[in-house]
C-alpha cells in the first residue's frame, strides 16, 4: 500500500490540485480504495466518519474521466453521486470542484429547499459530474427535466442512511433509470447486516474495504456519560457549555422541535446557539452553518440526518442530549470530532429513560463508558424556566356542539324534552362570551414553530383574513 498520492498513479493535473491543497499522503481508506476504483470494479468500503471517503471516490473518478474525454449528454450526467441531505451533497461537489479544478469538467449540485430553474438550466446543458440528493433529482426526472441512461458510475455515500427505510424506495426508483452495466461504490461509516444485505443486491461482484472494525469509535474521542434526570439536562448542557475549554460544539436533539425547544432554552441562559434540521429553510441552514463555521455562533443543535453534512474543522465537543434510537447513530454522532488527526470531547446526556439506549451503545461498540452522577433540576429552576404556551382547549370546543345535538340522538319513543321557561336562547352576546377564538389566538401563535401545528397558524390567518 502506497504512503503517497504519486504512487497512485493519478492523473498529474489532480496531483497538482492535491498539493495546492497540502495533501501529500492518503488516508488508509484512499490508499486502499483508489486503486480498486481505477480497476473498474464496484466498490464497499467501510471507513470512521472523518477519514476521507469523499477523496476515496472522487479521485479515482475524476482520473477515469479525465483519461476518457468527451461531451456529458444533454440533460444528464455521466456520473452520479447520491448523498442524503443538502449539506453533504453541497461538500461533495466542492470537494470535488477542487479535486478536478484543472481537468475543465463540469460539476453540478441537486437538491431540495432552493428553486428548480437553475437545477434544470445545469440538467439541460449536461453535467459530468452530477451529486444529488434522491427526492429532488426524482422530482426533476418526473418533470422530464433531466435523464440518467448515460450514467457509467454510481456512488452512493452514506450508503446505511441512504439504503435505511426512508431512502430504500426512492433509490430504487432511480436504479430504474440507470443503466445496469455501470460501477458502483458504496461508502459509509457503518453497515449494520440487514443493509449489508441489501447492498449486496445491488453491487457486482464488489470488492470491500474496511479500514476500521464496524461501529468503532475514533481513537482520539474521549467518550464520557453524565447520569442525570431529563429534568436536569439543560442546567448541565448550560454548565458545559460555559466551561473552559469548551470551543465549537455541536449538540444532538432526536427531533426537530428538540433542537428548536433547545436553542431557546440556550437562549434564556444567555449562550447563543442555531439549530439546523429538515424543517429549516436552505438560507437559515446555509446561515447557521456558516457561524458555526466562522465561530459567530460556536454552538450549534442538529437531527442525525442534517448533520450528515456537517463536515467543519475544530470541533471540540460532541454532546448528545438524547441518545438515539439506533446505536450506530452514535458512531456517527461522535465522529464529527476529532477529525484529522486532531482531539476531541464527546458526551452523552442519560436519563433514566436512556440506560436501555446506553447498553445497546456499550454493546456495539465494545466497551463500557465511563460515567459520572448528577442531580436533576432543582424546584426554584424548574419554576424558572420558560413555558410553552398553553394548548388551546380543542377538546372542550369540540364537545359543546356533541352537548347541544345530544337530546336530538334519544331512543326511538322517546321525545326530546321541551325548552323549560327558565331557558332561554342564547342570545348574541353569550355567543360572543363563549367562542374560543379570543383565548387561543396567543397561544397558537406561540406555537407556530412546532412541527405538525402550522394548520393552527393557516386558521388563525383566515380568521384575520375575514
Amino acid at each position: 500500500m502506497t504512503n503517497t498520492f504519486e504512487g497512485l498513479a493519478l492523473d498529474t493535473r489532480i496531483l497538482q490540485a492535491l498539493a495546492e491543497e497540502g495533501y501529500t499522503a492518503p488516508t488508509p481508506i484512499q490508499a486502499q480504495s483508489i486503486p480498486i476504483v481505477l480497476e473498474g470494479r464496484d466498490l464497499l468500503g467501510i471507513a470512521q466518519t472523518g477519514t476521507g471517503k469523499t477523496a476515496a471516490f472522487s479521485l479515482p473518478i475524476l482520473h477515469r474521466l479525465a483519461s476518457t474525454p468527451g461531451r456529458p449528454p444533454r440533460g444528464g450526467c455521466r456520473v452520479l453521486v447520491l448523498s442524503p441531505t443538502r449539506e453533504l451533497a453541497s461538500q461533495i461537489a466542492d470537494s470535488v470542484k477542487t479535486y478536478g479544478r484543472h481537468l475543465g469538467l463540469s460539476v453540478a449540485v441537486i437538491f431540495g429547499g432552493v428553486g428548480f430553474g437553475p437545477q434544470r438550466a445545469a440538467l439541460a446543458r449536461g453535467v459530468d459530474i452530477l451529486v444529488a440528493t434522491p427526492g429532488r433529482l426524482q422530482d426533476l426526472l418526473d418533470q422530464n427535466a433531466g435523464r440518467l441512461d448515460h450514467v457509467t458510475t454510481l456512488v452512493l455515500d452514506e450508503a446505511d442512511q441512504m439504503l435505511d427505510k426512508g431512502f430504500l424506495p426512492a433509490i430504487r426508483r432511480l436504479l430504474k433509470t440507470i443503466p445496469k452495466e455501470r460501477q458502483t461504490l458504496f461508502f459509509s461509516a457503518t453497515m449494520p447486516q440487514e443493509i449489508n444485505r441489501l447492498a449486496a443486491e445491488m453491487l457486482n461482484d464488489p470488492a470491500r474495504v474496511a479500514v476500521a472494525p464496524v461501529a468503532t469509535t475514533a481513537e482520539k474521542v474521549a467518550q464520557r456519560v453524565i447520569n442525570v434526570p431529563a429534568s436536569g439536562k439543560r442546567r448541565v448542557l448550560a454548565e458545559i457549555l460555559r466551561s473552559e475549554g469548551v470551543g465549537r460544539t455541536l449538540v444532538f436533539s432526536r427531533t426537530k422541535h428538540g433542537a428548536d425547544r433547545i436553542v431557546k432554552q440556550l437562549d434564556h441562559d444567555g449562550i447563543a446557539a442555531n439549530a439546523i434540521h429538515g424543517n429549516k429553510a436552505q438560507n437559515a441552514r446555509e446561515r447557521a452553518l456558516a457561524a458555526f463555521r466562522d465561530g459567530s455562533a460556536p454552538v450549534l443543535i442538529a437531527t442525525d440526518i442534517a448533520a450528515r453534512g456537517i463536515d467543519v474543522d475544530g470541533v471540540t465537543h460532541v454532546i448528545q442530549f438524547d441518545l438515539p434510537e439506533v446505536p450506530e447513530t452514535y458512531v456517527h454522532r461522535i465522529g464529527r470530532t476529532a477529525r484529522a488527526g486532531a482531539s476531541g470531547e464527546a458526551i452523552a446526556l442519560c436519563s433514566h429513560e436512556d440506560r436501555d439506549k446506553l447498553r445497546a451503545i456499550e454493546r456495539l461498540i465494545r466497551q463500557t463508558i465511563p460515567s459520572e452522577q448528577r442531580p436533576g433540576a432543582t424546584a426554584e429552576e424548574l419554576a424558572a424556566q420558560p413555558r410553552e404556551a398553553p394548548r388551546p382547549p380543542r377538546q372542550q370546543q369540540n364537545r359543546k356542539p356533541q352537548q347541544q345535538r345530544h337530546p336530538q340522538h334519544r331512543p326511538a319513543g322517546h321525545a326530546a324534552p321541551k325548552p323549560q321557561g327558565s331557558v332561554k336562547p342564547a342570545s348574541a352576546g353569550d355567543q360572543t362570551r363563549r367562542r374560543p377564538a379570543a383565548v387561543s389566538d396567543e397561544p397558537r401563535r406561540d406555537r407556530s414553530w412546532r412541527e405538525g401545528d402550522f394548520r393552527d397558524v393557516a386558521a388563525t390567518a383566515a380568521r384575520r383574513g375575514r
